[in-house]
Formats: C-alpha cells, structure tokens, sequence
C-alpha cells in the first residue's frame, strides 16, 4: 500500500490503517532517511495504541518501553548499533519474542532474527510537510 500524507490529520488515518492492515502482526520495521517521520509515525501508532505514556525518539536509549491498558509497547531505534551482536546484548531478540508491538526503526542490522512476518514501512520525504508511506506485509 502506498499513501500520500501532508498533514496531522492525515497521519492519524495512516497510523489506524496501517494498524488495521497489520492484522494481528506486532513487529513493525521502518525505513527512511532522518527527518522522514519514523518517529512522529510511531508516536502516533502508540497513540492508537492508547499509549499513555510520552513517546519520544529512543536513539540514545535504543529502546523506549511505553504501556497500555493490556501490554507493553517497544519503540526500538538501531541506529547507532554496529553489529547484530550489539542487537543481542540489547535484548533485541527478547523484544521480538515477547508478543508484544515492537516498532524498530533502522532495522537493517537486524534483518536475520526478525520474526518470519512483519509489516515493513519505508517513509519518503516529498517535502517539508509531504510524506510517501509505503507499507506492506513480509513473509
């Protein structure tokens, strides 16, 4: 799925279809250049996730643990690791197994113990306000 979005507005629709298309899968990568969006969309994902907490971006911290009414929310940024060994001594593989949401941005480095399903969100800036969303499900 592909969609054009360029305002606040916009983006809440995208994050409940995204949500909605996502059909019961929980681990969710996303790609693009910095400044395209991965965070503001997440924060929003959690938000439709009634996420009560504040989310921010987890660059410096590598993973932000937010919660809801049921379940625990994981915002992962791999950014700044070099190996996948890194992404083992982080808990990665323990965030991906625990059932839970888990939005991982970068997640280049971590390809080879992703779950066999994902739903994969690449995020192009057009402009200041315009972003593509492409977004679709990995097998």
């Amino acid at each position: 799925m592909e969609k054009i979005i360029s305002s606040e507005k916009e983006l809440v629709s995208l994050a409940k279809e995204i949500l909605n298309f996502a059909k019961g899968i929980k681990v969710f990568t996303l790609y693009g250049n910095l400044g395209a969006g991965k965070t503001t969309l997440v924060k929003q994902l959690c938000k439709q996730l009634n996420v009560k907490d504040e989310t921010s971006s987890p660059t410096y911290s590598i993973v932000n643990e937010y919660q809801n009414e049921q379940n625990k929310v994981y915002h992962i940024d791999l950014y700044r690791l070099n190996s996948l060994e890194e992404a083992f001594e982080v808990g990665l593989e323990d965030y991906l197994e625990s059932g839970n949401y888990c939005f991982i941005e970068w997640p280049q480095i971590a390809k080879a113990i992703l779950p066999e399903k994902i739903i994969e969100i690449r995020l192009e800036k057009i402009d200041k306000t315009s972003r593509k969303c492409t977004f679709n499900t990995l097998e």
